[in-house]
C-alpha cells in the first residue's frame, strides 16, 4: 500500500540526486529520487576512478545476475583509480539497436543506482528520467525495475510510451519504446524492443510495477497523458518555469526580457483547477521550497511539493563540494544569479544555469572549449536522405552538424550539456594536459531562499534539514 509523500526530492542533473541524497530523503519517509540520466556513464567513470567508497562493488554483489556484474568489474574497473592526467574510458554512443555491452550497463547501473538508494529502509524511493534521453530507456528501467524502485518519473517531454514499458516489465513481457525521428516518413521503422530474456540468466523474476508521474507544465498535457498514454499515469509533478534544469518554452509567441531571458506570462500558469478535476495526485514543483509554499500547494489540492534547489546544496547531494560552497556564500550575501538560457541546451528547451565563476556561465569558459560530442545522451534522431536513422547535436562540431542536415543557426550558443552536467559531480573528462572539461550547474530561480535551511552560524545543511524546514518540525528534530 503506498502512502503518497508531501515532498518529492528532484532528481536533479547527473549524478547531483545520487543514490546517498534519495536514501536520505526516503529514510525519512519522503520520496527520495535519484537521476536516471547517464548512468552508465557514471558507473564506469565511479569504477574508473577506483570506486573508493567500495559503493559500486557491493552494488555489483547485489545484483541479481553475477556473471554479467563481473564482466562489468572486470572490464572497467581500476584498483586505485585512474591517473589525474589520463581521460575516463567512453562508452559507444547510444543507437535504436543498443549493443549488448551498453544494454548491460545501462541495466547493472541502473540497478545499483536504486539498490544502494534502498539500502537500510524499506521506503520507497523514485528515479526520474529525460523523455528526450529515449535511447536509454528501455534497458534502464528494466534495471530499476529490477532492484525494486517504487516510483519512475519523467519529463522534459511528453512521455507517452513509458507506462507501457512498466506494464510490459511487470507482466514478464518484452517492452518496446517509439523513438522521436525529425523527418521521418510513414514507412520508417522508430521503434526500440528489448527482451528481458535475451540478457538474463534463468527464468525471469517477477517485479512489480511503479508508479508513473509525469513531469509536465500544464493541465493541458496532463490531461493530454491520461487520454493518450500507453498505460496508466499514477500522478503528475507540475513544473513552473522557476524550476532548475530544463524549462518548457513560453506557450504562444516569444518574448524576451533585457537580460536575453524567455518571458514567461498568463498562459504560462497552471490551471490548478484544472488539475484537481482531472482526479489523479499532483505535486507542484518551481518556487515551492518552503514551509509556506508546501502549505499553498496542499491548499490548492496537491498532494505536496517536489523541491530540487534546495536538495542540491544539500551535503548529502553529488554536486561537487566547492560549488556547494560557493553557491551557498553567494547565497547567504544575497548575491546567487541563475539565468535562463534560452540557448545553451542542444534540445531547444530554456535551461537554467547558475553563476558560477570558471563554469560555462563565464562566457570565455565556453568560448574557449573545443566543440566535441563524445557522450552523445542528447543528440536529435532525424531520418536521413538514404531512409535511415541518424543522429545529430546542435552543440557538436558545427561542419559535423551541417553535413547532416543541421542549420548553422542551431549551433548558436549550444553548450555541451553531457559533459557539462557530468563535471559538476567531479567527474571531469580530462583532455590533453592542460584542459579538463568545465561545469554547468543548474539551480532554480529561488536558489537565494537556500539559506532558510541553515542553523545559526552555519555555512551549510542536510537533507534532514530541508525535510524538517518543509514540514515544521525542525525545532523537534
Amino acid at each position: 500500500m503506498f502512502q503518497l509523500p508531501r515532498i518529492i526530492q528532484g532528481g536533479m542533473g547527473v549524478g547531483v540526486s545520487n543514490w546517498r541524497l534519495a536514501r536520505a530523503v526516503s529514510r525519512l519517509k519522503q520520496l527520495g529520487v535519484v537521476s536516471g540520466t547517464a548512468l552508465d556513464t557514471l558507473l564506469i567513470r565511479r569504477l574508473g576512478d577506483g570506486d573508493k567508497d567500495g559503493a559500486m562493488r557491493r552494488g555489483l554483489d547485489a545484483f541479481p545476475f553475477p556473471a554479467m556484474a563481473q564482466r562489468i568489474w572486470n572490464e572497467f574497473f581500476i584498483p586505485g583509480g585512474k591517473s589525474a592526467d589520463k581521460p575516463f574510458r567512453l562508452l559507444p554512443m547510444h543507437q535504436q539497436q543498443m549493443p549488448r555491452k551498453l544494454a548491460e550497463l545501462c541495466i547493472v547501473s541502473n540497478f545499483i543506482e536504486v539498490f544502494l538508494a534502498r539500502e537500510g529502509h524499506d521506503n520507497p524511493v523514485g528515479i526520474n528520467y529525460l523523455e528526450k534521453l529515449q535511447l536509454p530507456h528501455l534497458a534502464s528501467i528494466y534495471g530499476a525495475m529490477l532492484a525494486g524502485v517504487s516510483y519512475v518519473l519523467m519529463g522534459a517531454g511528453i512521455p507517452l510510451h513509458a507506462p507501457a514499458v512498466l506494464d510490459a516489465y511487470a507482466a514478464q513481457r518484452p517492452a518496446e519504446y517509439r523513438l522521436t525521428v525529425t523527418g521521418a516518413t510513414p514507412e520508417l521503422e522508430t521503434k526500440m524492443h528489448f527482451n528481458p530474456a535475451d540478457y538474463i540468466d534463468g527464468p525471469l523474476p517477477q517485479l512489480t510495477r511503479p508508479k508513473f508521474l509525469a513531469i509536465v507544465s500544464s493541465n493541458t498535457l496532463a490531461s493530454t497523458m491520461l487520454r493518450r498514454a500507453s498505460g496508466k499515469v499514477d500522478g503528475f509533478v507540475v513544473e513552473s518555469p522557476t524550476a532548475g534544469g530544463h524549462n518548457a518554452p513560453p506557450r504562444g509567441k516569444v518574448q524576451w526580457n533585457e537580460a536575453g531571458e524567455p518571458i514567461y506570462g498568463e498562459r504560462d500558469r497552471v490551471d490548478l483547477a484544472g488539475m484537481r478535476e482531472l482526479g489523479a495526485p499532483f505535486w507542484l514543483a518551481g518556487g515551492y521550497g518552503s514551509a509556506e509554499g508546501l502549505r499553498e500547494a496542499l491548499e490548492q489540492g496537491a498532494s505536496g511539493v517536489q523541491v530540487g534547489t534546495a536538495f542540491s546544496l544539500s551535503e548529502e547531494s553529488g554536486l561537487r563540494e566547492d560549488y556547494k560552497k560557493t553557491l551557498m556564500a553567494d547565497a547567504i550575501a544575497g548575491r546567487s544569479t541563475v539565468f535562463t538560457d534560452p540557448l545553451a541546451s542542444p534540445t531547444g528547451f530554456p535551461f537554467k544555469v547558475a553563476a558560477v565563476d570558471g563554469t560555462y556561465s563565464d562566457a570565455h569558459v565556453y568560448e574557449a572549449r573545443q566543440r566535441i560530442c563524445d557522450l552523445g545522451y542528447l543528440r536529435e534522431a532525424y531520418q536521413t536522405p538514404e531512409g535511415a536513422i541518424g543522429f545529430r547535436c546542435a552543440a557538436e562540431p558545427v561542419r559535423n552538424y551541417l553535413a547532416k542536415g543541421g542549420s548553422e543557426e542551431e549551433t548558436v550558443g549550444r553548450k555541451c550539456l553531457c559533459n557539462g552536467l557530468v563535471a559538476n559531480i567531479g567527474l571531469a573528462q580530462t583532455r590533453g594536459e592542460d584542459w579538463t572539461e568545465p561545469a554547468i550547474v543548474t539551480e532554480g530561480d529561488d536558489l537565494n531562499s537556500a539559506t532558510q535551511f541553515l542553523a545559526p552560524g552555519a555555512t551549510s545543511y542536510t537533507a534532514a534539514d530541508v525535510i524538517h524546514t518543509l514540514l515544521g518540525t525542525r525545532e523537534s528534530a
